[in-house]
Parts: structure tokens; sequence; C-alpha cells
């Protein structure tokens, strides 16, 4: 929930003996068929908790240890250092770090549409994008998916705003203390938020963008991708599980003993996460035409984020 905030020039970048250190940490594993995900939870990570909780990733054949870190760019950081082998993100995390040098690709979807979306209180005078102009909106980072989408959204008609860097709980709080007009919050924050009574307006600007992507070292891929697509096999049924009932007592046991996000959020919203694999190749090379946009990132990679050894199965179909 607070991947978007870690899209600062990288501080990471490894010397040749770093980075065959961790390539040896990952063939080591990968002959054990052992993958590491480093994790930072979150309710968009469900597909994970649940392939481990109900022993789907032993099923196809692969041993999978969740070590947790405090946030996203610990994540990141854990996989470069050779500690992990795989971890979730905002797809606009993982494309910076990958077009700034970091030894990983993309090998999945996780989920789409993007569920963040912009909230107001009830008796808000805001309507429609016009009505952002001159008004204080809290959000991630202007380089978040979905703020990059709203944003652009209203640049088009000639709107802008100020966007007030805030993570989702603190967003809640700006809200209701009349601190901001508005709020781009995702699940849980969403629910957490219209439980309190704030509205979501305009869903539509999310309803198409790609949200969170599945990513892999390449010395792991390398070492062994049988594993990583039997990985992914696993999170296919995990995603099946979910999307058939994603209220059911276990799954919603599950989300709340991973992330500690209240039950009546889950509950509220948690059919709104749109689990798959494939990869929506045109909306991600449009997030990085944006970063480009907003000189984060140099230039638009194309298809060499994604892991060649996944062409034709999560993407390039």
């Amino acid at each position: 929930m607070r991947f978007c905030r870690y899209l600062l020039p990288l501080a990471f970048i490894l010397g040749i003996t770093g980075v065959q250190a961790a390539d040896q940490s990952a063939q080591e594993r990968a002959k054990q068929n052992k993958i590491v995900v480093a994790d930072a939870k979150s309710t968009h990570h469900l597909n994970l908790y649940v392939a481990k909780e109900l022993g789907i990733f032993k099923k196809y054949g692969v041993d999978v240890e969740i070590i947790n870190v405090k946030d996203p760019a610990a994540q990141r950081d854990s996989v470069v250092s050779g500690k992990a082998d795989v971890f979730w993100a905002c797809p606009t995390v993982a494309i910076a770090a990958i077009a700034n040098g970091a030894p990983f690709q993309i090998i999945s979807q996780v989920k789409k549409p993007c569920t963040s979306v912009l909230l107001v209180p009830k008796n808000s005078p805001i309507k429609t994008l016009s009505d952002l102009k001159g008004k204080r909106v809290a959000g991630l980072s202007p380089t978040c998916c979905a703020v990059i989408s709203i944003t652009s959204a209203a640049r088009k008609i000639g709107v802008s705003f100020t966007l007030e860097k805030l993570p989702g709980g603190p967003a809640i709080a700006a809200l209701e203390a009349g601190r901001v007009d508005a709020a781009i919050l995702e699940e849980p924050h969403v629910s957490i938020a219209e439980l309190k009574g704030f509205k979501v307006i305009l869903p539509d600007i999310s309803k198409n963008i790609p949200c969170r992507t599945i990513q892999a070292t390449k010395g792991y891929l390398k070492a062994n991708p049988e594993a990583l697509k039997r990985f992914i096999q696993a999170i296919e049924e995990s995603n099946a599980i979910i999307l058939k009932d994603p209220k059911a007592n276990r799954i919603v046991d599950i989300a709340v003993k991973y992330t500690g996000a209240p039950r009546d959020a889950i509950l509220h919203g948690n059919d709104r996460l749109k689990f798959r694999t494939l990869i929506d190749e045109q909306g991600l090379s449009q997030f990085a035409d944006d970063l480009v946009a907003q000189k984060v990132i140099k230039k638009n990679s194309g298809t060499d984020v994604f892991a060649p050894e996944f062409k034709g199965i999560t993407w390039g179909k």
C-alpha cells in the first residue's frame, strides 16, 4: 500500500562482487527449488499468502519462504542484495528500478484494475475532474500509478491540483481534519474510508490500468526458470480460489493474519481485488512513458523489463 513512495533515484547500485554474490545465493536456492519472497504486508499480496497457507506451493514442488520487511524499498533491496528471489511491487517501482540497473525482471502481473480511487467527504462539492482545480489532494507520490492516471486525466482538460504526499492512514486522517479536499487511496484504505462515510468519485479513471507486478532476480531466472514457472502456476491456482469467493471466511482469515488490516474493511472491499497473472504490456508501457516524462527514468525499456523465460506464458501472447 506504500510502494509508490520509493521511486527516488536508486542508491543501491551494486558492484561486480555484489552481483556475483547475489547470483550465487539465488543459484544455491534454485538447486533446491526454494524461493524466498521479500514481503511488506499488503492485502494486494493475498494470492501469495493463500498459496502459502493452503499448501499450494508445495503442491507445485516449490519451497517458498516469506521474509517480512518493513517497507517496499526493503523488499527491492532484499532482492537486489541476494537475500530474496522474488517480490511484489507497484509496477512503477519495478519499471524504474529495472531502468536504473536492478538485476531483476517482471514475471507476472498481480492484478488489474488498479484499486486506487479518489475519495471525498459525502458533502463535498467535488464531483468532476474540473472540480479538482486548485484543490489539495492526498496521495502517495507523483509517480504512484493511480496518481499518475488521475493527474494525467485532469491535465488533459487543463486542470491541476496540489498533491499532498501522504500514505493511506495519514491521508484519511487529513480528510477527516479537513486538511485536504480529497484523497487517492487503495484497498483496504478505500474500504476503511468508505466505512467512515467518505465516498468514491470518478472510479472509471482507474478501471483499465494495471496494478502490481511480480519480479524475480535474473540469477534465479537463469538457474531454475522451471521452479519460477511452477511458482506462478501456484499463484494462478490461488487466484482462482480467491476470485471464486473473496469474502470466504478462510480467505478473510488469511488476509487478517498476514496484514493486520481491519476485518470489516477486508469484507467490504476484498472482491475489488481482481487477481491475474497475464501482464498488461500496454498499460505498463504507458507507465514507463509517464516516468520518462517525469524524468524518473531516461527511456522506456519496452519488453526488456519482462523476463524472456515467461514470454508466451504471462506476456507476449
